[in-house]
């Protein structure tokens, strides 16, 4: 089997190489077939590498990149004035064919520009989506819009879930994924005039197995294995999460510390403590794919743990591997003939 090369923007994220190295230390040590285009500020790179023991890795090669895009550069920035960016020069990479996908911890907003704007979207897409795997009662669901577009007409939410079960099919060998709208209600005269037409293009397509509207206390429960919604709606959706998830564990905490005898229970409870944790941690559903581009693209969250990057790596790695491309430019040729 030919290696699989992904570039990564080693600079990006709140703690850059602190994390992004020893993720990409893992990424090889746990994928054999794994090859690594590091991007960076070559001198700080070869120091970092020496001090993981990384120095002589043949699976790595590193590419220098003079500039760095901080957190909080402006779009202006990151497009017009840092061309030589390890953002920028990771998507080149994909561009040209020399790495199958590349991920970064960077600016979100200059990720999806420079991101289209060097690898362009696929025929037939308008605009790119940010879809990531959510846990669910069952094993997870892929989301998406996540925030990239604000607003989004009936045929981009189809276009969204034709990617979405493309993603669902290639990476969880799910042959038939279960597609649901998000949507303030399940009764077919809830929402908008915008969802309502979205959903007569799922029912009459071929390729989409849509099961009808999902509220969002229904998203966890397993029923769908692909959300669609707007990148607003979906943004706070998972912001929610996220915010729930820590008011939950700051409750139980507090719960806990409140008594010797509750401290003494949560010793003897460690084992679920931990178990739950483990299934519900943020840092295992970590890296956001940029889905609708012409090349595989990886958001990892900018505050990120090593462990959290190395997920982001891994779903680029696995992406490459099931040629998510490929069946995402499939379904939408097939979904352009029926029109």
């Amino acid at each position: 089997m030919a290696p699989i090369t992904i570039a990564v923007d080693a600079m990006g994220g709140d703690h850059g190489l602190a994390v992004t190295l020893p993720a990409v230390k893992k990424l090889l040590a746990n994928n054999p077939n794994a090859k690594v285009l590091l991007v960076g500020i070559e001198n700080q790179l070869k120091e970092a590498l020496l001090e993981l023991g990384l120095a002589n890795e043949t699976r790595l090669k590193l590419v220098h990149a003079s500039e760095v895009v901080e957190m909080d550069d402006a779009l202006s920035v990151a497009l017009r004035q840092k061309r030589d960016s390890s953002m920028r020069v990771a998507a080149q990479l994909v561009k040209k064919g020399e790495a199958s996908a590349m991920v970064s911890a960077g600016n979100t907003g200059a990720l999806m520009a420079v991101s289209r704007l060097v690898l362009r979207t696929l025929p037939g897409i308008d605009r790119p989506a940010i879809c990531t795997a959510i846990p669910t009662k069952t094993h997870h669901a892929y989301m998406l819009d996540l925030g990239a577009n604000v607003e989004a007409g009936a045929e981009q939410l189809l276009q969204f879930a034709l990617m979405g079960s493309a993603v669902a099919q290639a990476v969880d060998k799910n042959p038939n994924p279960k597609v649901a709208l998000l949507n303030i209600g399940e009764e077919e005269i809830k929402g908008s005039e915008n969802i309502k037409a979205a959903v007569l293009l799922l029912e009459n397509h071929p390729s989409v197995n849509y099961i009808g509207y999902i509220e969002g206390d229904s998203v966890f429960d397993g029923g769908a294995d692909v959300v669609v919604c707007d990148g607003f709606v979906g943004n706070v959706a998972l912001k929610t999460m996220e915010g729930v998830a820590s008011m939950i564990g700051h409750m139980l905490k507090n719960e806990i510390h409140s008594s010797w005898w509750r401290k003494i229970a949560a010793l003897l409870a460690m084992p679920i403590f931990k178990g739950l944790r483990h299934r519900a941690n943020p840092q295992r559903y970590n890296g956001a794919s940029l889905i609708g581009l012409n090349g595989i693209v990886v958001k990892s969250h900018g505050g990120a743990t090593v462990d959290g990057f190395y997920a982001a790596l891994q779903v680029a790695f696995n992406e490459a591997e099931q040629d998510v491309l490929s069946l995402i430019s499939s379904a939408l040729e097939e979904s352009a003939s029926l029109q």
